[in-house]
């Protein structure tokens, strides 16, 4: 018998966690993070990590597991990610898994076989120091040339996984969308996907205002207590959206009004992104958000939920 697993993604802004807490205090579950920031100790605003209070009492699963200048891969989150699933329904509860990240929720729900592709630190050298050289772009634009459906969902600052993407299509002679669409179709779980979604301005006007709060909570801050504690801006961690766009600021490179605009910006594109990557998925059923915390189609992603998972859990209520 296949473990049930509820997948819940969407993107960034649109009320993931808010909703997979109210699920999990419905169904009896914990929550397995697929965000591939929240891995990260000390890095909380930015990522817009759920404080303690938030969760509600409900377990969460990979937050706060690794320093920022510690390595970290999508084969490694699969590896802890599938050993929690087996370990929160060995507990009788039903996993959740909810986060952003379309490769880690991939990973873990179709089984990628990563050893499969290979692995040359030298080569991985040689592209970091030319993509610090001549900036991300220039090994997009590399990757661009020999597969373009990766490049096409890859930021020029996410250099790690540019690197990787050209060392595959280098030592295996085939790009790393092709070994993706050829992975086991078949699913190691019983699975229900859901996506959210909504308008596109409001989801908009909703990162733009996500942005100012962690202002307000204090992101300037925080990420000034990462460069203080000796992380160098030139980390994979640093590089993600909240800190490449604050550290700028914190050199004096450009005013804090600056700093926020860009950030909304890079925000915007980043969800729009993500919404490309899910939507080639046809086994999500999308549920689209009011926008409004009353408005939520609880009762509907409730009983979609148990009549997709109820023949393999006896724990739906």
């Amino acid at each position: 018998m296949k473990i049930p697993l509820l997948v819940i993604v969407g993107p960034t802004a649109v009320g993931k966690t808010r909703l997979a807490i109210k699920l999990a205090h419905r169904l009896g579950g914990e929550i397995i993070s697929a965000d591939s920031r929240q891995v990260y100790r000390y890095m909380d605003i930015g990522t817009a990590k759920p404080t303690l209070a938030e969760r509600e009492g409900v377990p969460h699963h990979l937050m706060d597991i690794i320093y920022p200048d510690e390595e970290f891969s999508a084969a490694a989150y699969q590896r802890l990610a599938q050993r929690a699933i087996g370990e929160v329904w060995q507990r009788k509860r039903m996993p959740i898994l909810a986060g952003g990240t379309g490769f880690y929720v991939n990973a873990v729900i179709d089984n990628y076989n990563f050893s499969s592709t290979a692995i040359n630190w030298d080569f991985r050298l040689r592209l970091r120091r030319l993509g610090e050289e001549r900036g991300g772009g220039y090994l997009l634009a590399k990757l661009d040339q020999v597969d373009p459906v990766t490049a096409q969902r890859l930021h020029p600052n996410d250099l790690r996984r540019i690197i990787r993407a050209l060392e595959v299509y280098k030592f295996t002679g085939r790009p790393l969308s092709q070994w993706e669409e050829e992975q086991e179709k078949e699913s190691p779980y019983e699975l229900c996907l859901i996506g959210l979604n909504m308008k596109r301005p409001l989801l908009y006007e909703r990162i733009n205002r996500r942005v100012e709060e962690m202002v307000a909570e204090g992101l300037v801050e925080e990420v000034r207590g990462l460069l203080a504690k000796g992380y160098s801006p030139a980390l994979n961690s640093m590089q993600g959206l909240g800190y490449k766009e604050i550290i700028p600021y914190l050199e004096g490179k450009i005013s804090l009004e600056e700093a926020i605009e860009v950030l909304q910006r890079d925000t915007r594109r980043f969800a729009k992104r993500q919404l490309t990557w899910f939507r080639r998925d046809g086994r999500i059923s999308w549920f689209f958000l009011p926008g409004d915390k009353e408005g939520e189609p609880m009762e509907n992603i409730t009983r979609f939920v148990k009549g997709k998972l109820h023949q393999r859990s006896n724990m739906l209520k």
